[in-house]
């Protein structure tokens, strides 16, 4: 009897366990009970919707045409700021898109490194966009840009690299590169990370409890800030739109880019050749000074 009742309770707790670690299902929009559909989107040819905005001139008279790939909490409305002004003197026109799972975006449950780079060449067929595209990513919409000259690099004519993220597991990463920039995240964000690609599974719970601290870039710790850093937040920190960033869940958004970002890669951007042959095309990267969440000693070594 006693053994049974010591099995009893180990299935009640083991079954309580795994309820406490599975994500919530998320909220799809336009689905019954989920946020509405407010702007404009294109459908994949796996059922699957990306919202997009476009901007600049018309992309039949264009001479750049720029998709914009946002960043970690991040949406479609975060692409970088071109008055129409300049739009029309340089011919530019810009798309720029909500990744899976961000605001009007479904997720991808089969979400990879390099199933956003397919993305990214859907948008831009449905949008008739043409052979090739500029790119330009910022933050963790910078290390896509990474698998897009992996996967992609014949439908580009160039790519801007801005702030990205770094995965420190990247194979062929120098250790001392990898360690210098580890220890340069605040302790919290270290095992946020390390959960993220270790124990991928339980990165939704590790967010979420209660215990102990998890990522401080989710829970928009000041700490992070440098002090004049901090003193512009307040003009632009808080955006009109940033309920709609998180609104079909936390998981889909934020945590699929910890353990996609951060997750085991079977390549690393240390070991792209040139995707440009003959010199017909230009990567640029630029990353300002250190920072506690996105270090630049990756950047360098990639």
């Amino acid at each position: 009897m006693a053994r049974k009742l010591a099995l009893a309770l180990f299935v009640f707790l083991a079954a309580l366990l795994y309820q406490q670690i599975q994500p919530p299902a998320p909220k799809i929009c336009g689905s019954p009970g989920g946020p509405p559909v407010t702007g404009t989107r294109t459908k994949l040819k796996d059922g699957r919707h990306l919202a997009y905005l476009e901007s600049g001139v018309p992309k039949e008279k264009a001479k750049y045409k720029i998709i914009y790939v946002h960043g970690f909490d991040s949406c479609r409305y975060d692409a970088l700021p071109i008055s129409p002004e300049l739009a029309q003197e340089l011919g530019i026109y810009l798309l720029s898109f909500d990744r899976p799972g961000y605001a009007e975006s479904d997720p991808n449950p089969a979400r990879t490194e390099k199933s956003i780079a397919l993305d990214i060449e859907e948008l831009a067929d449905n949008l008739q966009l043409g052979p090739k595209f500029h790119l330009i990513g910022f933050s963790m919409g910078g290390e896509v840009m990474w698998s897009c000259l992996k996967h992609i690099p014949h439908r580009l004519y160039g790519v801007a690299v801005l702030g990205p993220v770094g995965n420190y597991w990247w194979p062929g990463l120098p250790s001392n590169v990898s360690r210098e920039a580890w220890y340069q995240q605040l302790p919290r964000d270290q095992w946020a990370v390390w959960v993220s690609h270790h124990l991928p599974w339980l990165t939704y719970w590790w967010n979420t409890q209660s215990f102990f601290p998890g990522s401080s870039v989710i829970a928009y710790n000041p700490a992070l800030l440098s002090e004049e850093d901090a003193m512009l937040m307040d003009k632009f920190g808080m955006r009109p739109y940033m309920a709609q960033i998180r609104q079909q869940g936390e998981h889909e958004c934020l945590h699929k880019d910890m353990m996609v970002g951060f997750g085991k890669w079977d390549w690393s951007p240390m070991e792209l050749q040139d995707p440009f042959a003959g010199g017909k095309g230009k990567v640029h990267l630029w990353h300002g000074t250190e920072d506690l969440i996105v270090p630049v000693t990756l950047s360098r070594a990639a």
